[in-house]
């Protein structure tokens, strides 16, 4: 049995029910998880280094690098059994639509640094980087998810069980019989 079955088996069956009914918007969740820890891993990395004085940028980039592995997670994972669409097609309205999410997440950024200048020297370093965060990472990734949710199941993966394969059983009286 896999863990997450032997997980959902130790719930009570109310929240089971509910688990399983919203299964895909929680596998789009786990992979906005993974793809939030990639988007700050790689945020900060370029932030702190080459693009100190560019973080709108370094944010573009972090983004661009989990919008990657977010589709592959989401394609093979999140809406495995949805689709409808050629796989070029897929993939770029997939690029399309978080594009879209792309300046989404960096607007709140954007306006924290160049409309509100809460930004050094017109604000403390400490003030700065605590904009930066709840602006571009908390509010920015929130507007983009709520988007991507909405337009992926809309446009990208329209169509509710595409890709279901069928299971194969192997019968054994067949066999037998022959």
């Amino acid at each position: 049995m896999a863990i997450v079955e032997t997980l959902l088996a130790r719930l009570p069956h109310p929240v089971r029910a509910l688990l399983v009914k919203h299964r895909e918007l929680l596998k789009f969740a786990v992979v906005g998880g993974v793809c939030f820890v990639v988007t700050n891993a790689v945020n900060y990395a370029l932030k702190l280094t080459v693009l100190n004085r560019n973080p709108v940028t370094a944010l573009i980039l972090a983004v661009i690098v989990a919008t990657i592995v977010s589709y592959v997670l989401n394609r093979e994972w999140s809406f495995r059994d949805r689709g409808g669409r050629e796989r070029p097609h897929e993939a770029a309205l997939f690029f399309l639509v978080s594009g879209i999410g792309v300046v989404l997440n960096a607007m709140p950024l954007w306006v924290s640094r160049y409309v509100f200048n809460l930004a050094v020297p017109h604000v403390t370093l400490f003030t700065q980087e605590v904009a930066d965060f709840c602006s571009g990472i908390i509010i920015g990734t929130l507007v983009a998810m709520v988007f991507r949710w909405w337009a992926f199941k809309k446009w990208v993966f329209p169509d509710a069980e595409a890709r279901v394969r069928p299971l194969h059983v192997v019968n054994t009286d067949d066999e037998q019989a022959a």
